[in-house]
């Protein structure tokens, strides 16, 4: 019986992109290996409930206010950026900027997560 093939193997764009930047894609891929990671890390310091607010996720409104809590979470990460890579801010702080680009990414994948209902589950 023949192996079911993975989603990468059934797309001919991902192998493309693959042999064509070969450096790039392992990068990405390698990239996000690291912020799963951080985010199993942080979640086994913070666990479910600041995402969810103290809330179960259970109606849109306590959806929408953990979305809502989320994007605070990212501006604050964009107006980091702003002032450090933008308008050339000294950083008082000692979070690299690549610590705070890391952030906003895991941010993004916790709202998909919240979003499709698997959060703390």
């Amino acid at each position: 019986m023949e192996e079911p093939k993975t989603k990468q193997e059934k797309n001919p764009v991902v192998k493309e992109m693959e042999e064509k930047y070969p450096e790039m894609t392992k990068e990405f891929k390698k990239i996000l290996t690291e912020e799963y990671e951080l985010f199993c890390l942080k979640q086994s310091n913070y666990g479910p409930s600041n995402i969810a607010v103290g809330t179960k996720l259970e109606t849109p409104d306590e959806v929408k206010l953990s979305l809502t809590g989320i994007w605070f979470r990212m501006n604050d990460k964009i107006q980091r950026i702003k002032q450090l890579v933008v308008m050339g801010g000294k950083d008082n702080v000692g979070e690299s900027t690549d610590d705070t680009y890391n952030d906003l990414s895991v941010y993004s994948v916790i709202a998909l997560i919240v979003k499709r209902g698997k959060w703390g589950k």
